[in-house]
């Protein structure tokens, strides 16, 4: 009797531990598949589906195409399809605000830029009137200059809005004359030194964005250097296309000044909040990061010889054409030079005289 008793004790004792057994190793199983879901879901399912709302996606589209799977409990799904819908309509809430604050801060922007525009015409107009006036077309030079600075604040709001600086050129536009371009819209624009510049010309779709983007450098240049000291400026050939280098005799950057630009560059090429500026009022590393990866141009700040800051600009092969030769002109005398810089200012074309309305 005795032996019988134990011999079902012992099979009762085996099978219910066979039971909990199979019973842990389904809940493992299951905490395991949890776990493989989760972490996909933060690593893979997120990252991707915020991408899609961001290419303009609906989240309900987003949604419907994600599958979790049969081998989950349905109640475990429900709750990360719940979490994901949370998610994907707060992500799309926050991108629809963005979009209509860039919107509003392009269509801003574009006012001024018309009323810009507009000034600028109707004092080319004043220059020709009062031409032999001397005091007169001085005071119209500097007025001339300081709308220009307006003008760049107002495409640097563009370029920041996610949209193209605002004007298009028509032909292809000297270097020299690019470079040139670029120092009237800065205040200090005397200091500025051309060493040499290589005859090329930059094509009409390049050509506004190159001049603010090295608007944008020499402004910092002239505004983080001692005002007695020159920043020098030169363009050469290289295999790749065109170097331009500009190199001031300020403070030069430190380990963490450099880190802190680097941010910057790499916070704005991969898109910019309007509550990512703060209070800053120096937008310019930021416009010439965004300049840069809608144009391909490569940008390098380091440390120059002099101890200051040098800048090299690389504008791609693509953007660059020969200069054309025009047709000699009779000599006349040239105007009294008053200081300012004088720049080309090509017509624009139709759509984007219209665009900047």
């Amino acid at each position: 009797m005795r032996s019988a008793e134990a011999a079902r004790y012992a099979r009762a004792s085996a099978d219910v531990q066979q039971y909990y057994a199979q019973r842990e190793a389904a809940l493992f199983g299951r905490l395991s598949d949890q776990r493989a879901t989760t972490v996909w879901l933060a690593e893979e399912l997120l990252p991707a589906a915020v991408a899609r709302l961001q290419k303009g996606e609906p989240a309900s589209e987003i949604l419907q195409s994600v599958t979790f799977g049969e081998h989950l409990e349905s109640e475990f799904a429900e709750a990360l399809r719940a979490a994901l819908r949370t998610l994907l309509e707060a992500v799309e809430a926050e991108e629809h605000t963005r979009d209509s604050s860039q919107r509003a801060l392009v269509a801003i922007a574009r006012r001024v830029q018309a009323i810009v525009h507009q000034l600028a015409k109707d004092l080319r107009d004043m220059q020709i009137l009062h031409g032999t006036d001397v005091v007169v077309s001085h005071g119209l030079q500097d007025i001339d200059h300081r709308n220009a600075l307006i003008g760049r604040l107002a495409a640097s709001i563009a370029v920041l809005g996610d949209a193209r600086p605002g004007r298009q050129w028509a032909k292809a536009i000297p270097l020299y004359d690019v470079v040139r371009g670029a120092m009237s819209r800065i205040v200090d624009y005397p200091r500025v030194k051309l060493q040499s510049v290589t005859e090329v010309a930059v094509i009409g779709q390049g050509a506004e964005p190159l001049i603010h983007l090295l608007a944008e450098l020499l402004d910092n240049a002239t505004t983080c250097s001692p005002p007695h000291t020159p920043v020098e400026v030169t363009a050469s050939e290289v295999p790749s296309g065109i170097a331009i280098e500009i190199e001031d005799r300020g403070v030069g950057l430190t380990e963490e000044v450099r880190q802190r630009i680097d941010r910057v560059m790499a916070q704005a090429s991969s898109g910019i909040d309007l509550a990512d500026l703060g209070e800053a009022t120096q937008l310019g590393l930021s416009v010439v990061s965004r300049l840069a990866r809608e144009n391909g141009f490569d940008v390098d700040l380091r440390t120059s010889a002099y101890g200051g800051v040098r800048a090299v600009v690389l504008v791609p092969r693509r953007l660059i054409t020969t200069v054309q030769q025009t047709a000699p002109k009779v000599q006349q005398f040239a105007p009294k030079h008053t200081g300012a810089p004088i720049v080309p200012r090509p017509t624009m074309t139709r759509d984007a005289a219209a665009d900047s309305v």
